[in-house]
């Protein structure tokens, strides 16, 4: 969606909801996370934390953490993981206001369509996005998900890299 500025000028349209944070429990997740709570401190805006579930071809299996994980539905295996990943979060983070306040949802399919879905259907006013997810591989300097999320997105995307260990 594009809007048109008073000047007549054409950009980005930026919308009124909350910011979105996808994760994929990876540090960069959490640096991302990380990034939106402080910002959103500053605005007085709200959180909306997405995980999309899906079975990766590079990472077969990754909600499963046990034998007895083999039985369980993926859906519940991710969204124990996505509570575990807020709740150790906002343990870790008590400074942060808006980590106290934040709202999750769970959602199927390809990460990058899916993220792209949710903000438009939330009217997120920006995205906030790990620059490299769980499968560690570099695609030059950024993950070729937050890539292709950036540039397809019409609304502002910020990506975040964690702080790597030298």
């Amino acid at each position: 969606m594009v809007e048109q500025d008073a000047d007549g000028r054409k950009g980005p349209s930026v919308g009124n909801g909350p910011i979105l944070v996808a994760v994929d429990f990876s540090r960069d997740s959490e640096a991302a996370l990380q990034w939106a709570c402080r910002y959103a401190d500053q605005v007085e805006g709200e959180i909306l934390v997405l995980h999309v579930v899906h079975d990766p071809i590079e990472t077969p299996g990754a909600y499963r953490r046990s034998e007895a994980d083999v039985l369980r539905p993926v859906e519940e295996l991710a969204a124990e993981q996505l509570d575990s990943f807020v709740a150790t979060f906002g343990e870790a983070h008590p400074d942060l206001k808006a980590a106290a306040a934040l709202t999750t949802r769970l959602v199927h399919g390809i990460p990058e369509t899916r993220i792209l879905e949710v903000a438009e259907k939330i009217d997120a006013c920006m995205l906030v996005l790990g620059s490299r997810g769980l499968t560690g591989l570099p695609h030059l300097l950024l993950g070729s998900k937050a890539e292709r999320i950036a540039q397809l997105s019409p609304r502002p995307v910020t990506i975040v890299k964690a702080e790597r260990a030298t």
